[in-house]
């Protein structure tokens, strides 16, 4: 085969994959299929209307056939495709005619499409398209794509190259022991790091497209048989309303789908661990992936697990229960402790033992403002100091957070604006934030904690414990995909007992997992 230009093309994972040739049989979106014209020039016209003005868009013609009179072209984006997948789809394709079809002067159009309607290709992954719309959505996903004269359809080879992060230790699920991989933002790749950890024909992948101008792929999966067939399904019903919504991170499909937007616990819990993920759906979760997103996502969520770490699981069981402990008065402690020295302070000294008590007003003596106002300033300016931390670059941020810290609680003893045991409790405070390991659910605990003060401040005690009542109810009505928020201790199931607060011996936690599932009803949320 002659060419008038480079004709660009793609490899699979390896030179020596075979060719899947297959029909791709709907139309982007679903709609109704645009056919493509048997006549070369009305394809090209369409092609270079849709790309108008696109820089890294490609087009090659070349010829081929008995005095290479025969026209075609290919089109991709320079910018998707890796250069030596361009230069081994030239040699492959020309080895292909000589070999396979016959020499590149002998091959008419009919032998062309003869050849690949009959599945002929046995060098290359492939694609035989027959509508215009698909055709653009594979070029646009970094496929190379042949038109030829007079065939109505067209050749899709993969041949994507973008570069993407590679697999390293995750960096927001650091463990001691555990494997070390993380999820990246390929989606075949994160997928492939839960297949080789699911070897069951029972692990289901269904895919979907989202709307717009993204056209973002989304996967998610399940084991069959794991899974509560009734969460399954209103999950599905959920899920079917991506496709119409512009969809660029996973967790814009956690708004999408979750029980109450405004709530401010998550109903999903997020996790760039493989090992999280195979846990997870043998447990009977769902799993939700994006293309591009660094994250997973695990559905339905409950408010336990937000408290739980994968590391549980690898240390003895005396040691995780004990550290799960730890973890619950940690987040005791993050949403409560200034909202009782609040209460305490201003409302109930009594309770407060004299020598403390004492020591309190001697260190607060001089202070300008109430103890509500002294704990706002300080809580403020931690937060923003963690904020900080946060957007700087790695390097320059924990410097700035620990020395900032510092220097502000130590410049604002001194000036007279918060008292040394203020310092000492807004610091708590951060620690105890710290424990949690769901990024998400630790910030739902610093946002509560804001009110939990006010109220203590204007009703003491009282006000405390009503707010607490209050975030109690919440969580007691809450339901995600359908499921209690607090299963299984409200409702309570006895069998699940052994994982909540503390970890029991794996020899009593390894049982069927369809068995986790039998009495969990779905309930839908009204309206």
């Amino acid at each position: 085969m002659e060419q008038g230009g480079s004709l660009g093309g793609t490899s699979g994972k390896n030179s020596s994959a075979s060719t899947t040739l297959h029909n791709q049989k709907t139309g982007n979106n679903g709609g109704e299929k645009k056919p493509i014209s048997k006549i070369l020039e009305v394809n090209r016209q369409q092609i270079m209307d849709n790309f108008k003005d696109c820089y890294d868009f490609v087009f090659l013609p070349w010829r081929y056939g008995p005095e290479l009179g025969n026209e075609a072209f290919s089109v991709y984006f320079d910018t998707l495709i890796e250069d030596n997948k361009i230069n081994y789809m030239k040699s492959s394709l020309q080895d292909l005619v000589s070999h396979e079809i016959g020499q590149g002067t002998e091959v008419t159009p009919e032998i062309f499409m003869r050849f690949f309607e009959k599945h002929g290709v046995s060098s290359q992954t492939a694609m035989l398209i027959d509508d215009f719309d698909t055709a653009v959505v594979n070029l646009l996903n970094g496929n190379l794509v042949i038109f030829i004269d007079g065939w109505d359809k067209v050749l899709s080879f993969q041949a994507i190259g973008v570069q993407t992060r590679q697999i390293t230790e995750p960096v927001n699920e650091a463990v001691v022991y555990g494997p070390r991989e993380s999820s990246v933002e390929n989606l075949k790749k994160n997928i492939g790091l839960i297949r080789i950890r699911i070897k069951s024909p029972r692990f289901k992948l269904e895919s979907l497209l989202g709307g717009g101008e993204s056209q973002t792929e989304v996967v998610y999966g399940y084991i069959d048989g794991c899974v509560n067939p009734e969460t399954l399904a209103e999950f599905k019903r959920r899920i079917g309303t991506v496709k119409d919504k512009e969809i660029l991170e996973v967790a814009y499909v956690e708004e999408l789908i979750e029980d109450s937007t405004y709530s401010p616990f998550p109903q999903f819990r997020y996790t760039e661990r493989p090992d999280v993920v195979a846990a997870a759906l043998i447990d009977g979760k769902i799993v939700v992936l994006c293309q591009g997103s660094g994250m997973m996502m695990l559905c339905p969520g409950l408010f336990i697990e937000l408290l739980q770490s994968s590391e549980d699981y690898y240390q003895r069981s005396i040691i995780a229960s004990l550290t799960r402990i730890l973890r619950l008065m940690a987040v005791i402690i993050a949403l409560t402790l200034p909202s009782i020295y609040i209460a305490l302070t201003t409302y109930h000294p009594e309770l407060i033992p004299s020598v403390l008590l004492l020591a309190i007003v001697d260190a607060r003596e001089g202070i300008p403002f109430p103890a509500f106002f002294e704990a706002l300033i300080m809580e403020f300016f931690f937060e923003l100091l963690r904020e900080a931390g946060v957007r700087l670059p790695r390097p320059v941020g924990s410097a700035v957070s620990i020395v900032g810290a510092l220097v502000i609680g130590e410049a604002a003893i001194a000036a007279g604006i918060a008292s040394p045991i203020m310092v000492v409790l807004v610091a708590l405070t951060g620690i105890a934030s710290f424990t949690v390991p769901q990024y998400n659910a630790a910030i739902a605990f610093r946002l509560l904690r804001f009110p939990l003060m006010v109220i203590a401040a204007l009703l003491g005690g009282f006000g405390l414990l009503f707010g607490l009542l209050f975030i109690l109810l919440h969580l007691v009505t809450l339901r995600s995909l359908g499921q209690p928020y607090l299963a299984p201790v409200a409702p309570l199931r006895p069998r699940q007992l052994l994982d909540v607060l503390i970890r029991a011996p794996i020899k009593h936690l390894l049982r069927s997992p369809r068995n986790r599932h039998m009495h969990m009803p779905v309930t839908r949320k009204k309206g």
